[in-house]
């Protein structure tokens, strides 16, 4: 997730609406836990294409809520958006083991009949879904906020709002694309866990993503507007990730597997590293943990 150059540790109250936001998302949990029998009820009489497609809508729009607050937030305090950015680390992180590479083992284990044989195929997309995101942040021009141009990219020749939009889309694709596949399993608890976290996750992007496009100089409407246009990049993973497990059943355990190698990618080459730049390790690694535990918790809720 590309970070922003935020304001000094002076910037005031930066950190009100953010946990507000994150407070809103928690209390969204507790009602899915709350109703879940009769939500379940009704995704029952959805297929995996429209579940996957409609779960990675919900989950992007998520960035776009979360982006909110920049209509009134002009920046936030560096320690309080690298906590933020640890906390949808941890959420990734739970999410990927939780809800990718355990189910993904398990379906492997369906058609090799052997748990060994099930966890070198899991271990093998999980490489392979690294060295894809691997291959497309080498190739495709886009720019970080923090570190810049990337794999060739000209500012010069190209607008940098889209060389922007086409680094937070090669970090949005995957999760989408982990939504997708999660439905695949045909277990609605864990593509709905899957669903929520990667939402919640979604929400301290949207906003870091904002600001630092004010703190760029583009208008708030603007900052707000790009947001949710990366958010609308998960759909298209999702629908593609359902799609081809619904096409082939047996390329589910690998889809799984694929889609934790991209995310485990996208943690480890983009959030943490951003999120320790500032001096601020221990906030990040503090929010690494509590989003880990809110992902863990909301997943166990559902099962």
């Amino acid at each position: 997730m590309p970070g922003p150059l935020t304001e000094d540790d002076n910037a005031s109250h930066g950190w009100v609406l953010p946990l507000l936001a994150l407070c809103v998302a928690l209390l969204l949990i507790l009602a899915v836990v709350n109703h879940w029998a009769a939500l379940q009820a009704r995704l029952a009489d959805l297929g995996t294409v429209q579940l996957g497609l409609l779960a990675s809508l919900a989950a992007g729009l998520f960035t776009a809520v979360g982006a909110l607050p920049v209509m009134v937030l002009s920046r936030i305090r560096r320690r309080v958006e690298d906590a933020l950015m640890g906390f949808g680390a941890g959420v990734m992180l739970a999410a990927t083991a939780f809800s990718l590479v355990l189910p993904g083992v398990d379906a492997a284990a369906v058609y090799t009949g052997h748990t060994l044989s099930a966890a070198l195929l899991v271990g093998a997309g999980i490489a392979l879904g690294g060295l894809f995101l691997l291959a497309c942040h080498r190739y495709v021009p886009h720019e970080h906020f923090i570190i810049g141009p990337q794999s060739g990219a000209d500012p010069e020749k190209m607008r940098r709002i889209w060389l922007f939009v086409f680094a937070i889309a090669l970090h949005n694709f995957p999760e989408g694309l982990a939504v997708g596949v999660g439905f695949g399993t045909g277990d609605l608890a864990a593509g709905v866990a899957l669903t929520i976290g990667i939402g919640l996750q979604n929400m301290p992007e949207g906003l870091v993503v904002a600001v630092a496009m004010l703190t760029l100089g583009y208008s708030r409407w603007t900052a707000l507007g790009v947001a949710l246009l990366t958010g609308l990049v998960q759909p298209v993973g999702g629908l593609f990730g359902a799609a081809v497990v619904t096409l082939a059943a047996p390329l589910l355990p690998f889809g799984l597997a694929f889609a934790a190698g991209a995310m485990l990618f996208v943690i480890s080459h983009e959030i943490i590293p951003e999120s320790h730049r500032k001096g601020h390790e221990g906030h990040a690694t503090l929010g690494v943990l509590v989003g880990f535990i809110v992902m863990m918790v909301l997943d166990v809720a559902l099962d």
